[in-house]
């Protein structure tokens, strides 16, 4: 044992005398007289930071007395973040933490993040500064410029398509209120510059327009909207970098008109916010030899520009900010320091992103002790750093409130109007030959192609998921620079298989990289263009694209490739919201500013039920209405479908096919909708024979069904039939002797009648059977076909059918069972009409047959709601279905062939108007359309499974739906928008 402790006691007497020099050494520091001056103190752990509390109050000149030089110099810096998760001892986090502490960095701009990333880091750096960071960010474009899961507005130019300057004031509110939630106190927004040149590489989509009044009109009212917020709007970048084709990111650029021309162009959206009180402004790295005593000095660093031009003659006192000093604008020419000290001499006040601060701040320190520059300048610049600081309330409160986060980004007000503001940007330049808007009857093939500049391979995607959202054929490649011949070639055999070409262009304003189409992806596009048939090119990104592409039949802007409005731009390709937007901007030999075509919506969109004024927290409530329902084996599954305004917004599946629940029930299930067919089959048929002048109501029924030519049904009109008061029976069973169609029709043909026509209501499947078989005599087309011919293939409904299982196992394998049929030995029925007499009528009766979805009987519902009209055609007149939807019946409410709430008790709820119309259907359908809230209200249940003893208590689960979803309807769209 004492071999063992021997050498571990002179290891230990090693160590400690180690570690005493260590220590020596860490606290040993140089004479003052042997430290570089002007210098700050080397960092040392065991130093103690200014920890007391600065009062909000607080004398800006008081405090700016007790500062160090170095602690002036470091307040006019703004040096970049991340705002991701950092670890304690991350490099790039200690550094930062390093320049808070001990360069006493006055403020950070945040380039990218995620919500909680950067709140907490806020928190976290804010926690290290003596005097409390002023935090920016870029968020030209929303939060979401920056900020992953915050809201992502329309770029500048498409917000001006919009053609409402209040669409400006919305995204500057709407970003400042996030970026106040996130602790940040400035945004570099808005671009002021004019885009009068399509060359230019870094601004385009930026600016909103290439006229400067324009541009002068929204820049203002973003400006007010973000201050409103109590956040410091920035505008940039003066004196405007509109005309020209260089980046100065990667270069320094030079404009060389002369004053008269900059004032009346480039420096009137500047003038015109600076005089209602702009209070930031940042600089442009751009050269203006023509105005200035500096030829080739970027303005940033030019006396002439920002003293001269911005300060005096424009009257501007505010806080003028530097563009990125990183910039190679900058940093070809200048050291880090020697830019610093040249803006501060040039009259800009905040210095953003230096190459290499340590370095910049000991140049500045350096330079006021040699007398280059004077201290007093240093303090001008912070005095007004501070004094923002002080208006904002920072000394007060810097610290971001976590907690409220949940409830302050990204709400659904906010989505919504982002999203409304995405549809109204859209531009539509060209239409040829009325491409738009697209029907799938008439393009039963798509091919869409994305064209990108980067080598992803996935650009685009988003692109052809909505597409399919809308069409159910659409054939998608990418065209990026790794695609190969072999791939090019795929693309060229797929357009000469395709009725419709449409290229998406992913084109976008990207630093360090071209914004044109290359050579060689622009000779297989203009192939694709070149083919005899019609093709589109929709610009996702840099509008001038379309210049390469002139043959195309199509041109439309959509100003952003971001899935926010990829996704707002394709339904106004098939008509499912309206295209309003005007041009902003000249494209050259082709377009000028304010042209636009507009067309109409006019089918149904996808969308979120705050787009239609409705809060999806009370919808919510519905969910639990399906769940009790199913809990109480009222039926086994079911699909809830909400249309307003023409946006479907709610479209849910509950529950199962059948009690083995194994087949979950999903939106897109396929019902049978048992009598909903009275409404849309047969009387949809039967309005258009009215229209068509082919029928009258009055007709009797005998000139189309010889067997009333006798006795009181010589009386029987086709009015009658379509209000159940014709005097024939509720029904008769017929299958237990009769089944076959022939045998069935024949037998209701030669019913006689119980009542007096016209003097009792008495609910028939009868009457519809004879007014189905109308429909036949009168067109020589069964109802099946004619409804179909005329109404839903040419609609688009592709799931909505007669006899579904000879479409396909793609509908029928969504069809959930309605019966165990014991009575007629049919066995579970799934896909086969659960009515045994439109059964044993091969599947087509008036009264019973129909298949379909929620979706489609949205569609349809829209169709009735907007005056007949349905993708770009005129299906029916708006009299006619204000006829046939109006109350009719002398002995009830009812209308022609359609029923409407009657009182309180009915099925469509308390809540819904007078004026509600619809069905019910047997197997536990229901529609219900209120005309003066524009809304359906759709219930598809298999209640009658297994048998139809079950699901009695339907009537009821169809009022609380009603009244859930009219519950829902918000006196206002959005808070937002009102103010």
């Amino acid at each position: 044992m004492k071999l063992r402790t021997a050498p571990l006691s002179f290891a230990f007497v090693i160590t400690l005398i180690t570690l005493l020099m260590l220590s020596a050494c860490r606290t040993t520091e140089p004479p003052a007289e042997e430290r570089r001056p002007g210098l700050p103190t080397p960092p040392a752990d065991d130093r103690e930071l200014r920890t007391e509390q600065i009062p909000s109050d607080v004398d800006i000149d008081s405090l700016l007395a007790e500062m160090t030089l170095e602690e002036k110099v470091g307040q006019i810096f703004v040096v970049p973040a991340y705002g991701t998760f950092r670890n304690d001892r991350d490099p790039d986090y200690l550094r930062l933490k390093r320049l808070i502490r001990d360069y006493h960095i006055g403020g950070l701009i945040f380039m990218s993040g995620d919500i909680y990333g950067q709140a907490v880091l806020t928190n976290r750096y804010q926690e290290q500064s003596s005097v409390p960071l002023w935090i920016s960010q870029d968020m030209e474009f929303g939060a979401a410029m920056r900020v992953r899961g915050t809201t992502r507005i329309t770029p500048a130019m498409g917000i001006a398509a919009t053609g409402d300057p209040h669409n400006a004031w919305l995204k500057g509110k709407i970003t400042a209120r996030e970026a106040s939630a996130l602790g940040v106190h400035q945004i570099f927004a808005p671009v002021l510059d004019v885009n009068n040149n399509p060359e230019n590489p870094v601004i385009n989509v930026r600016s909103f327009s290439a006229s400067p009044q324009m541009v002068a009109e929204f820049g203002m009212q973003k400006v007010e909207g973000i201050e409103s917020e109590g956040v410091l709007a920035t505008a940039k970048h003066f004196p405007g970098h509109g005309d020209t084709d260089t980046d100065s990111h990667l270069a320094l650029p030079v404009i060389n008109h002369d004053y008269a021309r900059l004032d009346s162009l480039e420096l009137h959206p500047f003038r015109v916010s600076v005089s209602n009180g702009l209070r930031s402004v940042m600089s442009a790295h751009i050269a203006f030899p023509a105005i200035s005593e500096n030829i080739d000095m970027p303005a940033t660093l030019d006396a002439s520009v920002l003293n001269r031009v911005l300060r005096d003659t424009l009257g501007f006192d505010g806080l003028i900010v530097t563009d990125g000093l990183n910039m190679q604008g900058i940093t070809d020419t200048f050291s880090p320091g020697d830019a610093v000290i040249r803006a501060l001499n040039a009259g800009a006040d905040m210095m953003l992103m230096s190459p290499d601060e340590m370095t910049a701040v000991n140049e500045v320190i350096r330079a006021v002790e040699s007398g280059r520059i004077s201290e007093e300048r240093i303090e001008q610049s912070a005095r007004k750093i501070l004094q923002l600081k002080k208006e904002h309330g920072v000394f007060e409160n810097h610290m971001v409130d976590l907690d409220a986060l949940a409830n302050r980004i990204n709400t659904p007000d906010y989505q919504t109007i982002a999203e409304r503001i995405a549809r109204e940007s859209v531009t539509l330049l060209k239409n040829e030959n009325d491409v738009l808007p697209i029907r799938e009857v008439d393009n039963l093939n798509i091919l869409a192609v994305a064209l990108a500049d980067d080598r992803s391979g996935s650009t685009g995607s988003g692109f052809a998921r909505e597409l399919r959202n809308y069409h159910s054929n659409v054939n998608f490649h990418v065209l990026d620079q790794r695609t190969s011949e072999e791939e090019k070639e795929r693309i060229v055999t797929a357009a000469e298989n395709a009725d419709l070409i449409l290229i998406g262009s992913f084109i976008i304003v990207r630093s360090h990289q071209p914004m044109q189409v290359q050579p060689e992806q622009l000779a297989l596009l203009r192939k694709l263009t070149s083919m005899d048939k019609p093709s589109g090119v929709i610009a996702f990104g840099n509008p001038y694209v379309v210049q390469d592409l002139p043959d195309a039949d199509v041109h439309m802007m959509a100003w952003a490739s971001t899935a926010h409005q990829i996704s707002q731009t394709v339904p106004a390709l098939f008509g499912a919201s309206k295209i309003s937007g005007k041009l902003p901007i000249n494209i050259p030999g082709m377009y000028k500013i304010g042209d636009g075509i507009e067309i109409d919506q006019s089918v149904v969109r996808l969308d979120r039920p705050e787009a239609a004024g409705l809060s999806t927290d009370s919808l919510l409530h519905i969910d639990m209405i399906m769940q009790k329902a199913i809990d109480d084996s009222v039926f086994p599954g079911g699909v809830v479908g909400v249309m307003r305004d023409g946006a479907l917004v709610w479209q849910n599946g509950y529950g199962y096919h059948d009690y083995t629940k194994t087949t979950q029930t999903a939106p897109n299930t396929v019902f049978d909708l048992a009598s909903i067919t009275k409404a849309m089959a047969t009387t949809t048929s039967i309005m258009k024979l009215v229209d068509d002048g082919r029928i009258s109501l009055d007709d009797p029924v005998y000139q189309y069904i010889e067997e009333f030519d006798e006795g009181e049904k010589r009386d029987v009109t086709i009015r009658h039939l379509l209000l159940h008061t014709s005097g024939l029976a509720a029904f008769r069973v017929y299958v237990d002797e009769l089944q076959t169609r022939d045998e069935i029709v024949k037998a209701v043909r030669n019913e006689p009648l119980e009542n007096t026509p016209g003097e009792e209501y008495v609910y028939s499947d009868l009457g519809f059977i004879l007014l189905g078989e109308i429909v036949h005599e009168v067109t020589g087309t069964r109802l099946d076909r004619f409804a179909r011919n005329h109404f839903f293939y040419p609609m688009g409904l592709s799931s909505t059918h007669f006899n579904p299982k000879r479409v396909g196992r793609w509908v029928s394998n969504r069809i959930p069972p309605t019966e165990i049929d014991v009575s007629f030995d049919r066995g579970t029925v799934q896909g086969d009409v659960h009515d045994e007499r439109a059964f044993f009528m091969d599947g087509v009766a008036g009264h019973a047959g129909l298949f379909s979805t929620a979706r489609e009987i949205a569609s349809w519902s829209y169709m009735l709601l907007n005056g007949g009209k349905y993708g770009g055609h005129q299906y029916l007149s708006r009299e006619t279905i204000d006829l046939f939807s109006g109350p009719r019946s002398p002995v009830n409410h009812r209308g022609y062939g359609f029923d409407r709430k009657s009182g309180s008790a009915s099925t469509a709820g308390q809540l819904t108007g007078e004026r509600t119309f619809g069905h019910l259907g047997f197997t536990g359908t229901s529609v219900w359309m209120d005309p003066d809230e524009n809304i359906a209200i759709i219930l598809l249940t298999n209640r009658t499974f297994p048998s139809r003893e079950y699901g009695s208590d339907i009537s009821r689960i169809r009022a609380r739906i009603a009244d859930a979803v009219m519950n829902s309807i918000e006196i206002h769209y959005s808070q937002t928008e009102e103010e």
